[in-house]
């Protein structure tokens, strides 16, 4: 009798143990899930469920490799441009897919032209992004739009931005270029289609000398302002609840100059850097190396998706096996979600490989290596 009742007593304290330990580790859980959810959370607190669903597949890429993205790859390639009643790409003829990510430019918009600054009609880019959405690709946007000062290009170094913030004398105008941006990105939908999510990424390489938002032209906090001033009048007042955030400076060094314009977490969705090719094979390699590892210590702290947002190697002009040698080697397994490369406008200005470039045999086995996932890919990552 006694040694059942000293029996029931222990179960009683082993019962009460557990039960301490499934309580906080309940606690726990739930400390931690408030704290994912809140470091998750998106810039627009109004964002579509689509949007939302696009930011979920964008952290899902990095699990299975990272997705090979190109600039106007429908748009335009070496010796053709879409006139709307074809699709195509320079990608896909060599490789025999498409990009798993598609960039596309909307600059000019502002000015409500027909065309943006590379000569692609708006409407034309509308039923590209449309396409690339419905075969279930990720697009993302740039924007270089005209100084508002001087009505020059977006290469004009005029100092501009004092004036374009609130309470400056161009900043009617400045809002007057946005709802022409808000008009857009709002009218991507088509039939049987609605709120097409984008990644857009405006006023990138800030850290640079060459556009009128950059180093030469502004400071940091006006630059900081600038970009949530931005990003208040999208989603507050416009109300854009379609498009996520991205954030991309020129190559670096140290996380101290990534974080130099930077705006702060509360307005930014993705982190991305612009690493391009000047020097030689080996060189680019070290610098795509360093490059990325500043971005993923501070993505990793700021929990956040990261890419190469732009690169490449102006007309492929170095090794043969550059993509699989070259690049491939440097940026897989560094945790991006995609390396985007930049357009191919002429044969004195292209990123990726056309038929008979002496690169395409090689980028045909680059398109075969499992972690790299073009469109097949990425249309399967849900």
């Amino acid at each position: 009798m006694k040694k059942n009742s000293w029996d029931i007593q222990d179960v009683h304290r082993v019962a009460n143990v557990v039960a301490v330990i499934m309580f906080a580790l309940w606690l726990q859980s739930c400390g931690s899930s408030r704290s994912m959810r809140q470091k998750n959370k998106l810039v627009d607190t109004k964002a579509t469920a689509k949007t939302h669903y696009l930011f979920n597949r964008i952290k899902e890429i990095p699990k299975k490799g990272y997705a090979f993205g190109h600039q106007d790859a429908t748009a335009y390639g070496i010796n053709w441009k879409n006139d709307g009643d074809t699709y195509q790409s320079d990608v896909q003829q060599v490789s025999g897919d498409f990009p798993g990510v598609y960039g596309f430019e909307i600059g000019h918009i502002e000015l409500g032209n027909q065309h943006n600054l590379d000569t692609v009609n708006f409407e034309v880019m509308r039923n590209l992004i449309r396409k690339a959405h419905k075969d279930k690709g990720i697009i993302t946007i740039s924007w270089h739009p005209n100084n508002p000062m001087s009505g020059k290009s977006s290469w004009d170094t005029t100092s501009t931005v004092k004036q374009i913030l609130k309470g400056g004398v161009l900043y009617d105008s400045y809002k007057e270029y946005l709802a022409k941006v808000a008009l857009f990105l709002k009218k991507l939908d088509g039939f049987w289609q609605s709120d097409i999510p984008v990644v857009f990424r405006p006023f990138h390489e800030m850290n640079g000398d060459w556009f009128w938002w950059g180093s030469s032209s502004c400071s940091p906090e006006e630059y900081k302002k600038l970009w949530r001033e931005t990003v208040a009048i999208l989603s507050n007042e416009l109300k854009v609840h379609n498009i996520l955030y991205m954030y991309s400076p020129n190559l670096l060094k140290k996380e101290e100059e990534f974080l130099r314009y930077y705006p702060g977490d509360d307005y930014v969705d993705l982190l991305g850097v612009d690493v391009y090719q000047y020097t030689t094979d080996v060189e680019y390699m070290e610098i795509l190396k360093r490059n990325l590892e500043v971005l993923k210590a501070i993505a990793v702290k700021k929990n956040m998706p990261y890419a190469l947002s732009e690169a490449g190697h102006e007309k492929l002009d170095s090794s043969e096996n550059w993509w699989t040698e070259i690049l491939d080697k440097s940026i897989s397994n560094t945790g991006i979600s995609w390396a985007l490369f930049w357009r191919n406008a002429r044969e004195s200005h292209f990123y990726v490989p056309f038929q008979g470039q002496k690169t395409s045999e090689n980028f045909k086995a680059y398109r075969k290596l499992p972690h790299v996932l073009f469109l097949e890919e990425i249309s399967n990552i849900k």
